[in-house]
């Protein structure tokens, strides 16, 4: 039951996860064809979006478990 409970969290937090992944994206984009671009906050927005795919690597990781093959 443990495992479902965790299972079932780790995916809810992918989701936002993902879901916060996109929305950056989106904001990314639209902040670069928006024609005044500030560098340093697009710099700090994929940075943000590297630490989330990051730890939707970790996450995904978890829920798959290792095969010693």
């Amino acid at each position: 039951m443990a495992v479902a409970l965790e299972t079932h969290e780790i995916e809810t937090r992918l989701g936002l996860l993902r879901e916060e992944h996109r929305d950056l994206d989106a904001s990314i984009a639209a902040l670069m064809a928006s024609g005044s671009v500030d560098q340093l906050q697009v710099a700090r927005m994929k940075r943000r979006k590297l630490r989330i795919k990051d730890e939707i690597q970790l996450l995904e990781n978890r829920l798959v478990p290792d095969i010693i093959a």
